[in-house]
């Protein structure tokens, strides 16, 4: 059980959201919330209060009457559930609606304690609003995406229900849930933040890290594969260079490789003074793709734990506005809900995940390549040549994968479109940057399992499998019990597949 308090880590996300851990509201943050809401309804009387008693957006020139205040936002929340598209993924809901529960609890939004009971519970028991994907503009907030969450909590709309697209109403009366009542300014305190690209922006940097961390794992067997010299990866050259990433890939590669039998020592071979002639048979260096590994993922690391940094800070911020202070007893209005931060660090994050993918792509394509790697026949093949293709085919699909991902690298973050009749003239396109993003990703895993089959590939048909380093027969072992050795062609989507959700399950695993 996790008790909020105003404080979630990247830990909390990967607890709640991908392995199921319950949540519960720590007593001290529901009386916080109380007596926010408690102060905003007593302070809004006889003032003009964004959101209480104004019209929304452009329209907040037009006071709403009291008799009026209730309907305003029931009005706002059906009218921007407008969402289309896909729905996003339900683990990207979840996070989101996480996000937005943490936020309301610091006590910074005025509204009733009965939303964030709604909320908690509705994560525990796994009801997910359907969001969809297109609708976010990331300047007033996710206003439309949030839009639907509310829509769930005053009894309306659709949900995820036992993994079916369900009414709220019959899921509500199914769970003996009541649906949340207006009191004072509940639809806007739920709909105006950053919550959707944030919880989504989350489960991004989890995914990421994981991927990170196969990456290694890859590029540390494809050295042992080639026999390569270790140089490269040593603490001495790493340290050279000033950037805490690349020490830290390098350290990463040391220790998968320590009991490595094959990776090789140059004073070994190339400093004792036996080379003669003027050609050497073999690479005096390896090819970039294997050499320089740790300057390549080393601003990818340096990147994700900026990534991380900044999206922590965002879902345990007040997102929202007004913002309801009881310390000083005010209330501020302002524009906290803007989502630039978000959305600069999500166009960071999908550019190095490219990055990761176009080195899996390069180091799959010196496997296939005889010409390159000197030891593996055309496309590992361990059948006949000519005859059968090994991974020829799913080259193709790593390929144009990869190439897919270069394309979704374009900013979104620069992609600004005024709207609501130029109240919101600069906007951050935050949620579609996060979404586009976990497409990114989720190509990448596909790219890195294709490698991964032909790394095991690679090691069956040299026969080195008591050789390899033990992290790298691990995963050897792993994979072989998803994709047993071939050498007769076989249906290969399976196999991706099914690598795949292996790599996407160990993140929640770890």
């Amino acid at each position: 059980m996790i008790i909020l308090k105003g404080t979630l880590g990247i830990n909390d996300f990967k607890k709640i959201i991908l392995q199921g851990e319950p949540i519960s509201m720590a007593e001290e943050t529901l009386e916080t919330v109380a007596d926010s809401f408690t102060f905003l309804k007593e302070f809004s009387e006889n003032k003009i209060i964004y959101g209480v008693n104004t019209g929304f957006g452009p329209m907040a020139q037009y006071k709403i009457k009291d008799q009026q205040r209730i309907a305003l936002q029931y009005n706002l929340i059906r009218s921007h559930a407008s969402g289309s598209g896909k729905p996003i993924a339900p683990e990207y809901i979840k996070a989101s609606l996480l996000a937005r529960l943490n936020t309301l609890s610091l006590g910074f939004s005025g509204i009733h304690p009965s939303a964030v009971d709604l909320m908690a519970t509705l994560i525990n028991r796994n009801i997910l609003p359907v969001i969809y994907e297109h609708g976010g503009v990331g300047a007033s907030g996710d206003l439309v995406q949030l839009a639907h969450v509310a829509l769930t909590l005053i009894g309306e709309g659709e949900v995820y229900y036992n993994g079916k697209l369900m009414s709220t109403s019959k899921v509500f009366q199914k769970e003996g849930l009541t649906p949340i009542s207006v009191e004072l300014r509940e639809g806007l305190a739920l709909m105006n933040g950053t919550s959707v690209m944030s919880g989504v922006g989350m489960v991004n940097t989890i995914r990421t890290r994981n991927l990170l961390h196969w990456m290694v794992q890859a590029s540390s067997a494809i050295n042992e594969i080639v026999q390569a010299y270790d140089d490269h990866l040593s603490e001495e050259l790493n340290a050279s260079k000033k950037h805490k990433g690349q020490r830290e890939i390098a350290e990463q590669m040391r220790q998968h490789l320590n009991d490595s039998k094959l990776t090789r020592k140059r004073e070994h071979h190339l400093y004792n003074g036996l080379q003669t002639g003027d050609v050497f048979e073999e690479k005096v260096q390896e090819y970039y793709s294997l050499r320089c590994v740790p300057q390549i993922l080393g601003p990818v690391l340096d990147t994700l734990n900026n990534v991380e940094k900044i999206l922590v800070e965002e879902v345990n911020s007040a997102n929202d506005n007004p913002i309801i202070d009881l310390k000083t007893r005010q209330v501020y209005h302002g524009g906290n809900f803007h989502g630039d931060y978000v959305s600069l660090e999500m166009d960071k994050l999908k550019i190095v995940v490219t990055k990761m993918t176009m080195l899996a792509e390069r180091q799959l394509n010196y496997l296939l390549n005889p010409k390159l790697n000197d030891m593996l026949p055309p496309f590992v093949n361990l059948g006949t040549l000519g005859l059968n293709f090994g991974m020829q085919g799913a080259q193709f699909t790593a390929t144009s994968t990869t190439a897919e991902n270069q394309m979704l690298s374009n900013p979104m973050y620069v992609h600004s479109i005024p709207n609501n009749n130029d109240n919101q003239d600069i906007v951050s396109m935050g949620a579609n940057a996060a979404l586009a993003t976990g497409k990114v990703i989720e190509n990448g895993y596909e790219v890195l399992a294709i490698e991964l089959i032909t790394i095991v590939q690679a090691i069956e048909y040299l026969g080195v499998q008591d050789k390899v380093s033990t992290a790298t027969h691990t995963f050897f072992k792993e994979i072989r019990k998803l994709v047993p050795a071939f050498s007769e062609d076989e249906v290969l989507y399976p196999h991706v597949k099914s690598v795949k959700e292996f790599l996407l399950k160990s993140e929640s695993a770890s």
